[in-house]
């Protein structure tokens, strides 16, 4: 049973396909949060980074990990709308295995430090319980900067 569905995750997190990365989150606590990416064969990326052995990026592992990190800081936020989690540090990242289509990422994120605007994170991503990838993620909340006026945002 999800704790968070797609529809709840969207209403937290800004990203939109097909740079929304996560599907569900399924744990959540104060300062840990278990979110989930079903790979497809469908995404984008696997088109061009190495067609012949479709491999899932590493930077969009990482990518992933971040989001699932921004759910959880942001899910408190009253004003989200009006705040963005931005990607400050990615620290100790490792590859383990490839992701391949038809994987499902299970991925852990751990609070190891916050502050009012800036959380620490240590990250581990898993498939069928083996582990892929782990990193030390920093998130930090922004305002969002009103658009100028005359100029759409969109």
């Amino acid at each position: 049973m999800s704790v968070l569905d797609i529809q709840a995750i969207r209403d937290i997190l800004p990203h939109r396909y097909p740079m929304l990365l996560v599907d569900r989150i399924i744990e959540l606590e104060a300062d840990r949060i278990v979110g989930i990416k079903n790979v497809t064969v469908n995404e984008p990326f696997f088109a061009g980074h190495f067609p012949d052995f479709p491999v899932m990026p590493g930077v969009l592992i990482v990518e992933a990990m971040a989001q699932v990190a921004g759910v959880l800081v942001l899910r408190e936020i009253p004003d989200r709308r009006n705040h963005v989690v931005l990607l400050a540090s990615i620290e100790e990242a490792k590859f383990r295995r490839p992701v391949l289509p038809g994987d499902q990422l299970r991925i852990e994120m751990k609070v190891s430090k916050r502050k009012s605007t800036v959380a620490k994170m240590y990250g581990q991503a898993t498939v069928d319980g083996r582990v892929v990838a782990e990193a030390i993620v920093m998130c930090k909340l922004a305002e969002r900067e009103p658009a100028a006026e005359g100029v759409s945002a969109g």
